[in-house]
């Protein structure tokens, strides 16, 4: 069986029906994502199991959680990441994609420590640092803007 084709064909219905969650669990949806540099300029992100592409590591803010213990969290669970000194918030950005309620913060990321390297699990398949000019085949369009902003040091719209 592919399971790039499986994923592929249920990963409109599974964001659906996260979706749907929630909105009854949550009355408006906030993620954060990170744009982590290391020392040589490179960018890590992350492949996960259940949507296609090469996302920013980070994910949903849980109810009682911070931004920032969020995506402390986030960063521990995807890359084995932890922050040496604050991440600077960037911008908020309205994500339509997911829902009319959903927003993402930010963050640029350049002191942290990599305690061991990732190993794939479930949530995710695949990670790495990259070149700013050579993302891998696959990284998303949201992706490609936001490092492309976050180099830049402006950013490009309030749209994900």
């Amino acid at each position: 069986m592919d399971f790039d084709l499986v994923r592929h064909r249920f990963e409109p219905l599974v964001r659906r029906l996260l979706h749907i969650y929630w909105r009854f669990a949550r009355g408006l949806t906030v993620g954060v994502r990170a744009v982590v540099f290391d020392a040589q300029g490179r960018v890590f992100l992350v492949k996960h199991s259940y949507v296609a592409g090469w996302h920013l590591p980070g994910g949903g803010v849980e109810f009682g959680e911070t931004l920032t213990a969020a995506l402390e969290r986030e960063l521990r669970e995807e890359g084995n990441i932890e922050l040496i000194d604050p991440p600077q918030l960037f911008a908020i950005y309205f994500n339509r994609r997911a829902s009319r309620r959903d927003h993402v913060a930010l963050y640029i990321v350049r002191s942290f420590r990599q305690t061991a390297p990732p190993q794939p699990n479930r949530e995710i398949i695949a990670h790495g640092f990259f070149s700013s000019e050579a993302l891998p085949a696959g990284t998303t369009r949201a992706t490609r803007e936001r490092v492309a902003e976050a180099l830049d040091g402006r950013t490009g719209a309030e749209i994900w």
